[in-house]
């Protein structure tokens, strides 16, 4: 994992109110504070900021606001992965998996498991 994105998690991880993160302090520690729904509506937020984003720069050519805002939802995306436990190099562990494979057929697989889990929890 790049030191950036090791370093930015350990911040993070530092912001838990349980690590002694304080939300009058902190915005992370206040997003922490007010729980999942409030990350994962910011999430929702930066994703809708950076799909506008990228349909101006596609207009303009400029991309410096889809840079701002892809660098916002990372963030984000990294405080909802701290929030539930998981590190950023679990998510690059399963980008590592998936390297080769095709997005088709491994979307199919995915298909088929949950099928058969489904035939099996039926029975």
């Amino acid at each position: 994992m790049s030191e950036t994105l090791q370093r930015l998690a350990n911040l993070i991880e530092s912001r838990k109110l349980a690590q002694g993160g304080d939300p009058d302090k902190s915005y992370v520690s206040r997003l922490f504070a007010k729980g999942d729904d409030a990350i994962l509506k910011k999430i929702g937020e930066e994703a809708t900021e950076t799909v506008m984003a990228a349909k101006d720069a596609r207009v303009s050519g400029d991309n410096s606001s889809l840079i701002y805002e892809c660098a916002d939802l990372w963030f984000h995306s990294l405080v909802m992965l701290a929030q539930f436990g998981i590190s950023p190099q679990t998510v690059l562990d399963e980008l590592i998996r998936r390297e080769g494979i095709s997005g088709i057929e491994e979307k199919a697989a995915r298909k088929d498991k949950r099928r058969d889990e489904d035939e099996f929890t039926l029975k």
